[in-house]
């Protein structure tokens, strides 16, 4: 069916909205990217920190529909916070946001049980309802075959074959959805949709596999290659063994492939402070813009390459289907420390940032189990700790290879991603076995097959989690630059003044209160003063430094940040600082997550409280650990 007669004859007089839904790793979002290619938004539902995509469409016969792409769900129960928010849009619960005019629920056709079940809960709701039949070339490729005409029939729904990665049956599904939304327009108005009558689970099941059974023959040619390949990366010992060179991979991809466009980077922007310090007359001005905006946001840009390289791994494993195999791999590690596998994934992405991390945990359905997931993500090591790690480690830490193979730096880096991995897992731990004890529930998650991702799709990805980082260093961090840049200013030295003149400015006396608690960790006043706008967040603290050390060193040293804290710092003092960025909870976004995501100002206050103290006592450690071995 493609509804291309019905929409001749009845056009569209108001915009459609499309809402889909689908089981986890059913391609819904690749067929989401598929119908909106580049036109889509990213934002977060009302209230809850779980993403929103919405994109738009523009269909053959010119007309613009807006897609939403909801969270992946079994069911409208809703076990999980993130199968409620789906629950929630689909039955028009949510609060000023509209209910989506159509559904189109998004099947893998090479695994329809569970899907046929979600489309029977969907079918009582009582609005126009659409069933993709995602994959269809590699059911095809296997030799299953579909009647997809009696199947539309058993169903009441009209049923749509596409294969979203190469964009086949996209049209059709466009018209289609255009032909049902000109019968409702033809049709009186109505805002009310039937909550669904559901049968149990067991019944609703048996239902779907009466139907699954007459439509749905076996495949005679079963993915083998999957088969075979899980063989090997589902082992306990190599799939383990390739699972941490994969990781270690990643880590030394982070610090070694991005240093070309890196030093790029911070080259541009020297030359644009050297132009704008010749353009601009000495003064105020020009201290502003060279050395709060240009100086500060530049510090913090220059790391783009690397975060990216970090969001095209992740997004790389999510495509291909492994992610979800990681997550079996870890399940027993998990089980360990007390967390449930699914745990596995949220903190994964918390490598990326803490708060799509805290908002991931909503997939893990017992409240203990997900609280105790968000309160350790924060500890795994975020994209915005990047560049105070790498810029730690170019000035301490030299650039040689060890065996002849590993480099060095990489090495370092790889061991503070270790150390929040382990702390996780230790704090893990010790909530489960002191606060909440019992068992976690048993890890339960089908496993896609393997995919060959999409290029465009992973740079589109890619270059959408750069942009939101680029769209930060716009906001928050420029603000958080002109703000330590006038602290960092004023008030101006006294006549006759023998220090710096950033001594006698509100940043060096903020910075003289902060160093009585710091100082036993080793942290001078200038170390103090940057962990202050890191509040907001982590990487504005390079910025910080940059300003501050500008403003005292002069105009050199805002080109050689690296070189002026190797002269500045200790060796012990930069590994102590080190361990308290690996531990401490520098960022107000991912407190506001986490009340957000338990409900309450308590959990914020304990994950604040216990990371400040965790990160303190290490820093001790560690600085006096290296004095003694006279690194002081």
């Amino acid at each position: 069916m493609t509804g291309a007669s019905a929409l001749a004859a009845n056009p569209l007089e108001t915009p459609l909205t499309i809402g889909l839904v689908g089981n986890p790793n059913c391609g819904k979002t690749a067929l989401f990217n598929a119908l909106t290619g580049l036109r889509q938004k990213v934002a977060n539902y009302a209230g809850v920190t779980v993403e929103r995509k919405e994109g738009l469409l523009v269909s053959p016969s010119g007309a613009k529909v807006t897609v939403i792409d909801l969270p992946g769900t079994y069911s409208l129960r809703a076990r999980s916070p993130d199968e409620a928010v789906t629950r929630d849009v689909v039955l028009g619960r949510r609060a000023g946001e509209a209910a989506p005019d159509i559904l189109v629920c998004v099947g893998d056709a090479t695994n329809l049980r569970l899907t046929l079940r979600l489309v029977l809960e969907l079918k009582s709701v009582g609005r126009p309802l659409i069933l993709a039949l995602n994959m269809a070339d590699i059911a095809e490729r296997q030799g299953l075959r579909i009647d997809v005409e009696t199947l539309s029939q058993d169903l009441g729904v009209p049923i749509i074959s596409t294969v979203a990665t190469r964009k086949r049956g996209i049209d059709q599904l466009a018209l289609a959805c255009e032909a049902l939304g000109a019968q409702i327009s033809a049709r009186p108005a109505s805002d009310t949709w039937r909550q669904p009558s559901l049968l149990d689970v067991k019944s609703l099941q048996a239902r779907a596999d009466q139907i699954l059974k007459r439509t749905v023959s076996s495949a005679t040619r079963p993915d083998i290659f999957t088969d075979r390949l899980d063989k090997v990366l589902l082992h306990p010992v190599f799939g383990v063994v390739f699972l941490l060179g994969l990781l270690f991979v990643m880590f030394q991809a982070v610090f070694t492939w991005a240093q070309p466009l890196m030093e790029g980077i911070t080259g541009g922007f020297s030359a644009l402070g050297d132009l704008v310090a010749h353009i601009l007359p000495s003064g105020l001005l020009q201290s502003l813009i060279v050395d709060g905006v240009i100086a500060g946001v530049g510090s913090v840009v220059a790391f783009v390459p690397q975060i990216s390289i970090l969001f095209c791994f992740i997004i790389l494993l999510e495509d291909t289907g492994y992610m979800a195999r990681a997550a079996f791999l870890m399940d027993r590690l998990m089980g360990a420390a007390g967390l449930h596998g699914r745990a596995f994934i949220p903190l994964l992405s918390s490598f990326a940032c803490a708060v799509p991390g805290i908002m991931g945990a909503r997939v893990i359905d017992h409240k203990r189990d997900r609280f105790t997931t968000i309160l350790i993500a924060p500890l795994m090591t975020c994209s915005a700790r990047i560049p105070v790690y790498t810029l730690i480690i170019a000035a301490f830490v030299p650039h040689r290879k060890v065996f002849g193979l590993l480099d060095l730096q990489g090495l370092v880096l790889f061991g503070l991603y270790a150390a929040g991995i382990l702390g996780a897992l230790a704090v893990a731990a010790l909530i489960r076995g002191v606060f909440w004890r019992g068992a976690s529930e048993p890890f339960v998650m089908e496993l896609p097959a393997y995919k060959r991702p999409e290029l465009k799709v992973v740079l589109f990805n890619v270059a959408q989690k750069a942009g939101m980082f680029l769209h930060r260093a716009g906001t928050t961090i420029l603000a958080m630059m002109i703000l330590i840049w006038f602290l960092s200013r004023f008030p101006e030295a006294p006549l006759g003044a023998t220090h710096p003149a950033i001594t006698y400015s509100f940043a060096g006396q903020i910075g003289r209160v902060l160093v009585h608690g710091l100082g036993p960790i080793g942290f001078n006043w200038e170390m103090a003063v940057a962990l202050v706008p890191g509040l907001a967040a982590r990487e504005v603290a390079v910025g910080a430094l940059a300003t501050v050390y500008a403003i005292e060193g002069g105009e050199g040293a805002r080109h050689m940040l690296g070189g002026v804290l190797a002269h500045q710092w200790s060796l012990a003092q930069a590994l102590a600082f080190l361990a308290w960025y690996v531990f401490a909870p520098q960022c107000a976004a991912t407190l506001g997550a986490i009340r957000r995501e338990t409900g309450s100002w308590i959990w914020p206050v304990v994950t604040f409280a216990y990371m400040v103290s965790l990160a303190w006592l290490l820093a001790y450690v560690v600085f006096h650990a290296a004095v003694a071995l006279g690194w002081g």
